[in-house]
């Protein structure tokens, strides 16, 4: 540790990690991150993010599986499929780093049992909640449908390419989307 740097004292270094990263992510894209800057946010030696993570790889899975833990948290309030799009975009809103890194197949290892897991639970969740909104219709067709509208408007959002109305919200926008997505059939 270099002088003047305070010392780590918090006692989840792991969960704090993931913290600053998701939180580089967010302020400068997936490529601002190194594992040597994420320790020095957390005033740790060098070594300690490879400790925990192994690779930058193993950093960015990690951040994917926790998105995917949240997601999930969020989908399995949902009573229906309107309030899952809304809980969708929501947490791209409030998450930017940990969705920016969730569907890069290219950063993160893709076969750990972490990420597998938490990724499939997310999509049973979606799936499930799409087949309960569009029951006349091929579940795999209805459930990808969905997840493309509200996973390209919540991108919108986060990108700046969507303007909003004025006096409208993200929620505002994503209600009236998810209300006309479940008013068809697919």
């Amino acid at each position: 540790m270099t002088s003047g740097t305070k010392p780590y004292h918090h006692g989840d270094l792991r969960r704090a990690l993931l913290a600053a990263a998701a939180e580089v992510i967010a302020e400068s894209g997936t490529d601002a991150l190194s594992l040597r800057d994420l320790a020095r946010r957390a005033g740790v030696s060098h070594a300690a993010p490879g400790h925990h993570f192994g690779d930058r790889a193993g950093l960015m899975t990690a951040v994917a599986a926790q998105g995917f833990e949240l997601l999930c948290e969020s989908l399995a309030q949902a009573p229906d499929f309107a309030d899952m799009g809304l809980r969708y975009v929501r947490f791209a809103l409030d998450h930017p780093g940990h969705f920016a890194v969730m569907f890069r197949a290219d950063a993160i290892h893709q076969d750990d049992p972490d990420f597998t897991t938490a990724a499939g639970r997310a999509q049973d969740l979606l799936r499930g909640g799409a087949v309960k909104a569009f029951s006349r219709t091929d579940e795999r067709v209805s459930a990808l449908a969905a997840w493309s509208l509200v996973h390209g408007l919540a991108t919108l959002l986060l990108s700046g390419a969507m303007t909003l109305d004025e006096g409208q919200t993200e929620d505002d926008l994503t209600r009236l989307v998810t209300r006309w997505l479940t008013q068809r059939s697919l």
